[in-house]
């Protein structure tokens, strides 16, 4: 079961997952927990490594942070060999039960695979269904072990063929990872929608879904991988399979805007610049006329700073954010779930109090930490409020391993943005443009005809198939065993 939360949010956008992955190196399992902590961000559920030794596989799964399973030496030497896979798990499908911790594993009679994946299948569902009805025993809820059972299932003749060949008949958004008897294996969806970067340290090959994730270990850099590439890592060196058509790929741009952590390089893009460009593009689109700029810590920082630096108003940390409070922080009490927001953030009185404040943000969910926000400058004095916000509004769910809420409780859904200005309580509120984002990123602008990125929690203009939504997903079946933790 998920952990209960005296502050549980569901009117954010929750992280997606996180994946590693290291070849040839003496401390594979302990550079594999590196990796993940520098990706706690995209997950904090649940985290898993299985590490390979030349003749056996080796895997410690938990449920929680990294630092709390993996900071032990005894963890971490039990996890032997020179390769090793890791995932951070943010549950958007399948409860956070043990046993739908990653990386999967399975013994075939090829040798053993261990596999993780960061993202969402569209047809998961469907796949599942059709795979139970031919036989396939399921033990998890977990989109991943689809891919398992499509890789049993396969007559093809190597491992590499029949992971090939699973990927073929999967669809949706997907960066992966998978550890094999004599290698790694790494790929992302045809549309590269998902993010997977490659580095090198000490001569071990490394992939993970974002660069801050290399630089924790002082490994270089190399590239992205390109949208529908696998890359093979094995006693033979590195080769690259391009099994999928090719094309321009649909980065997901909400990566720029909230889910990659500021420091990263993604897609050659360097996400802090991004995010103070769209501040810079807001202050454009939207100016205000205030005393100061204040930002909802911490995503809505970047943006704060561009939009501040572009309109000549100052920059103040008028909102403090509490960065000790956990997900289980105390019990959940009624008396606690009212104190809601003020458990994470706190208002600067000194900072506020008489002026006219612009407050940016990165998205506007639901509403309602918004309306508490707003309501928490006000009540310290703010004469006016005045919010901003770094992305268009949000209209449409995320099919793609982001895990959000139904159309119908979108506040962007539902109302126009003057309707929303009343509702969270503002004097004036406004978002960056679709074609604002798009010149923030390094884009002229959208074109309707081919979009360059995934941007459907926007515009409703999604990538892919949404098989299992389209035509009634078959519901998994799911386990009458339940379990703890």
């Amino acid at each position: 079961m998920r952990d209960a939360a005296p502050f549980a949010d569901d009117d954010r956008f929750h992280e997606e997952c996180g994946i590693f992955a290291i070849h040839r190196h003496g401390d594979a399992a302990a550079h594999a927990a590196l990796g993940l902590h520098a990706l706690q961000h995209r997950g904090q559920e649940a985290a898993g490594i299985v590490s390979f030794d030349g003749e056996h596989f080796h895997s410690h799964k938990a449920v929680g942070l990294v630092g709390d399973n993996f900071s032990r030496q005894s963890v971490i030497e039990g996890l032997r060999g020179h390769a090793a896979i890791g995932h951070v798990r943010y549950a958007t499908t399948g409860a956070s039960m043990l046993r739908n911790v990653q990386p999967l594993f399975a013994d075939f009679a090829f040798g053993g695979l261990a596999i993780a994946h960061n993202g969402n299948l569209t047809n998961a569902h469907d796949l599942r269904g059709r795979l139970v009805e031919e036989g396939s025993i399921f033990q998890s809820t977990s989109d991943t072990e689809v891919i398992v059972h499509l890789i049993a299932r396969s007559r093809a003749t190597s491992i590499i063929d029949r992971l090939v060949e699973a990927l073929r008949k999967i669809e949706g958004a997907w960066s992966t990872v998978a550890l094999i008897d004599d290698g790694v294996v790494a790929a992302r969806d045809p549309l590269g929608v998902r993010p997977l970067v490659m580095g090198e340290l000490d001569g071990a090959t490394v992939f993970a879904s974002e660069s801050c994730a290399l630089d924790i270990m002082g490994a270089t850099y190399l590239r992205d991988l390109d949208p529908g590439e696998v890359v093979v890592v094995d006693g033979g060196g590195v080769r690259s399979l391009r099994p999928f058509e090719q094309n321009a790929g649909r980065f997901c741009i909400f990566e720029y805007v909230y889910f990659a952590r500021p420091d990263s390089v993604v897609e050659g893009r360097g996400v802090y610049d991004i995010r103070k460009r769209i501040g810079e593009e807001l202050a454009r689109e939207a100016p205000a006329s205030a005393d100061v700029v204040v930002p909802v810590p911490d995503s809505g920082v970047p943006a704060a700073i561009g939009y501040a630096q572009a309109s000549g108003l100052p920059f103040e940390l008028g909102i403090i954010r509490n960065h000790y409070v956990g997900r289980t922080f105390i019990e959940p009490s009624d008396q606690i779930r009212h104190l809601g927001v003020k458990l994470k953030h706190n208002a600067n009185m000194a900072t506020l109090r008489g002026k006219s404040v612009v407050l940016v943000d990165d998205s506007i969910v639901r509403g309602t930490t918004s309306t508490k926000i707003v309501n928490m400058v006000r009540q310290a004095g703010a004469r006016e409020v005045h919010m901003r916000i770094a992305s268009p509004p949000t209209t449409h769910s995320c099919f793609y391993g982001v895990d959000t809420p139904e159309r119908s409780k979108l506040l962007g859904a539902r109302h126009t943005i003057e309707q929303m200005a009343r509702i969270i309580g503002v004097d004036s509120l406004a978002f960056v443009t679709i074609e604002g984002l798009y010149r923030a990123v390094g884009e002229a602008g959208r074109d309707p005809a081919t979009p360059r990125f995934c941007d459907a929690c926007f515009t409703g203009d999604y990538p892919t198939r949404l098989v299992d939504a389209e035509e009634g997903a078959r519901k998994p079946q799911v386990s009458r065993l339940h379990e703890e933790g």
